[in-house]
Formats: C-alpha cells, structure tokens, sequence
C-alpha cells in the first residue's frame, strides 16, 4: 500500500524506470513534491549506458532536449532511506501521456483489457547473482561454498543479505512471497506476491532498486543481469499472471481446465514469440541464457506445469491458476516486459488464436517444439520491427525509440569479449 507522507519526511525521491530498466529520478523538498509534479528533460530516454546522447525518436533531440512532467501520483510509498518518501507517477508532455514513458504504456494495457470485463493480475519472479570485492578490489562471485538449491540460511547467505532485504522491503511495503537459494552458488530467487498489474511492476521496480542498493551499502554488488557467468545459470525475471472478471473470479481455469481465454493467449504469446524477445530480453547478454536446455523461455512452447518450457501453465486450483512466461530477464523494464506479455495475449484473445498441442518432452534433450528465440539481441530486434501487429498494441514511438537505443548498445558490443560485455551491463542491472 502507499502511504500519505509523514511528519518525519523531509523529502521526496521521485522515481521513473526508463527504457534500459534504469530507475532515472530526483530527490525534491517534500513540499514541492506536494506540488503535484516534477520537471524532467525528455533527453533522459536519449542517454546510452555510457552516457551517449542518442537520436532518439520522440525525446526532442533536435528541439533542445525539452522538458517532460512527471506527475507524481497521490499516495507516497515508503522509502528506505532516512526521512525520504518515494513519489511515483507517469510522464506527460503538454498535459498527455508521454509516449514514451513504460509506465504509461503498461497502464494503457490494463485499461484495453479492463475493456472487456477483465483486470490482469501479476506475479513477479526475479532472479539475481551476488558479487562481493576481492582484495585488488574487482568483483568476484559472492563466496557461499555450502549453497545449494532452495537453500535458506548462512549456508547460502553469510553476509545476510536476504535477511536485510526482506526486512527492509517488510518496512517498505513491497510484498515478498518467498526468498531462497537458486540454481547457482550465490543466485538467489526472490518472488513478489500477487497484484494488480500496475502495482506488482510497481513494487517490482523499488523492490529491485531498493535490493541494489542495500547490497551495495553492505560491501556487495547484486545483479539481475541475465548471465554474469558464462559458467554458471542465467536469470529470469518470469511473468506469471491471470486476470479477474467483474466479480473478482480468476478465469484462467475456473473449472479446473484452462479455459477458452487462457488457451488463446498461450496461442498469442506463441505466435509472437520471437518478436517479443527483444522487449523481453533486451541486452547482449541475454541470448547467452536463451539457450535450448537452459530453463529460458528459448523454445516456442508451452506445458502444464512444465519449467522446461516458455509458457507455463498452472491450475491446481481455480482460484491461484496462472500462467507463467519464462522468456523475460533481469534488463528488461518490467513494465514494458509485462505490457509486452499482455499485448500479445491479448492479440491472441482477438484473434482466438489456439495454442496447440503442449510439450510432452522433457525438453532438455528432446523437444518438439521448432522455433525459438533469435540467436542475438541484433537478430531479435529486426524480428521485433517487422512485428507490426505487437508494435500497433503496445506504442509505434516507443518501440522505435527502443530499437534506436539498443540497436546502438548491440553495435557497441559486437566484437566484446565475454567479461567486457558483463562489465558492460555489471554495474546497471
């Protein structure tokens, strides 16, 4: 929940989430803050990781780089740091929506599909890796020798750093489901509950921020980039979801099958499956974990409660059944990587698009699925713009603007060895 700010509250760090997943904001006075609404520089959705001013479409490049307003929502969120209260809020430009701001984009998603009865629910799973400093001062792998998968306690976490950050995300309001060990020594899965789409990206955004930045105030650099490691698992950032009817019943399996609804957006995530990849995947990096065998969302397929394929089906109760897309990571704006998913269910849903037959393979050695991710971030991206249909649903600027800038990043990186790439995006996502 948000709270109304407190006497304690000397200031306000207003927060957007740009189109690389950097958390771009001020810290304001409180009283201004109370003003409604804080002035940006549209040049900001302009800036490459190492600060390139880029041509972007629709950021006034050539105008002077003019302002943008954020205005700030009613309610304040609580802050973790000392006397500061987070405002969050959309970006407008002359009184409309700022066309390309995520945050608005994911609330015109919701709003196309409360058009039709329904409200999307969302679950959020992130995925991180943990590095600390060796005595020359770089970064290595958080040493936990005694990790093991679903593992809990000092065994997987000495420094306790889990402990903190559920602590501080409890005081905050950002609602954990559950933490504990992953795949990897030092990764770690960390599940949001349950929300409103708007409010699970939300508190996925601070709750990431707020991880970050926790961890390096304590000596530790933690990561959400997608492969860190070659060596080791990559992470995901999955997108489990189901919507509510009018009276609050989840139709994704009411009747303990998947129903018409539910099969048709499996059919549209599937028939946009490569062209969502690089809104979903969208650095280098990730197509070092979208790999076949990787428990990634590589393969075009689907399967009832099956982790070793993209779309994952859940409905051992009418009331928690979901569905959950497995393609997304850590660099991906969530919500542009929530919009992105439920566009293309959506589209699915208008289309009556059926999914066809589920993975009955193991999907590690033998799958029957025959299409898949693109190889490379390149290769994704001109999939994504020949996809006019996904780009008329989401926002013709704003994927424009997407695909200048990463278009950019993948040409920067085209010859970068492996740990140049990782130093890259290290100290960004």
């Amino acid at each position: 929940m948000g709270t109304a700010r407190g006497d304690k509250a000397k200031r306000v760090r207003a927060v957007f989430c740009d189109l690389m997943n950097l958390p771009r904001g001020k810290y304001v006075p409180a009283s201004m803050a109370d003003g409604g609404s804080i002035g940006f520089a549209r040049g900001a959705f302009a800036v490459s990781y190492d600060r390139e001013l880029l041509s972007v479409p629709g950021t006034g490049f050539y105008e002077g780089l003019p302002d943008m307003e954020m205005v700030l929502d009613k309610e304040r969120r609580t802050g973790w740091q000392p006397d500061t209260e987070i405002a969050l809020g959309r970006l407008e430009v002359d009184g409309k929506p700022f066309d390309l701001c995520p945050r608005s984009l994911l609330m015109k998603t919701v709003d196309n599909w409360k058009q039709s009865g329904l409200t999307p629910m969302v679950g959020l799973e992130l995925e991180a890796f943990v590095f600390q400093r060796d005595a020359d001062g770089v970064w290595r792998p958080y040493d936990t020798p005694g990790a093991f998968v679903y593992g809990t306690g000092p065994e997987n976490d000495p420094a306790g750093l889990v402990d903190m950050i559920w602590k501080t995300a409890d005081e905050c309001g950002l609602p954990v489901e559950s933490m504990n060990g992953e795949y990897d020594n030092g990764q770690f899965e960390m599940t949001l509950c349950f929300d409103d789409a708007l409010k699970a990206c939300d508190d996925a955004m601070l709750f990431r921020m707020m991880a970050r930045e926790l961890a390096y105030r304590s000596g530790y650099l933690l990561t959400f980039m997608p492969k860190p490691m070659p060596e080791r698992g990559g992470s995901g950032l999955h997108v489990n979801f189901s919507f509510t009817d009018q009276d609050g019943a989840n139709v994704i399996a009411p009747d303990g099958e998947l129903s018409d609804l539910a099969n048709q957006c499996i059919g549209g995530l599937l028939r946009h499956h490569e062209s969502m990849a690089a809104l979903l995947a969208p650095t280098v990096n990730s197509y070092a974990r979208l790999t076949p065998a990787s428990l990634s969302g590589y393969w075009a397929n689907w399967g009832e409660d099956h982790r070793l394929t993209t779309i994952r089906s859940s409905r051992k109760s009418p009331k928690s059944a979901r569905l959950e897309h497995r393609m997304s990571d850590g660099g991906a704006n969530p919500y542009v990587a929530v919009a992105t998913v439920l566009e293309a269910a959506r589209l699915g849903v208008i289309d009556r698009l059926a999914p066809g037959s589920p993975e009955d393979l193991d999907g590690i050695e033998h799958v029957r699925a025959e299409r898949h991710t693109p190889p490379t971030l390149t290769r994704a991206l001109d999939r994504l713009e020949k996809d006019r249909r996904l780009i008329e649903a989401l926002n013709p600027l704003l994927v424009e603007a997407f695909l200048v800038l990463k278009r950019d990043e993948a040409k920067r990186l085209k010859n970068g060895h492996i740990d140049q790439i990782r130093d890259y995006y290290l100290p960004f996502l």
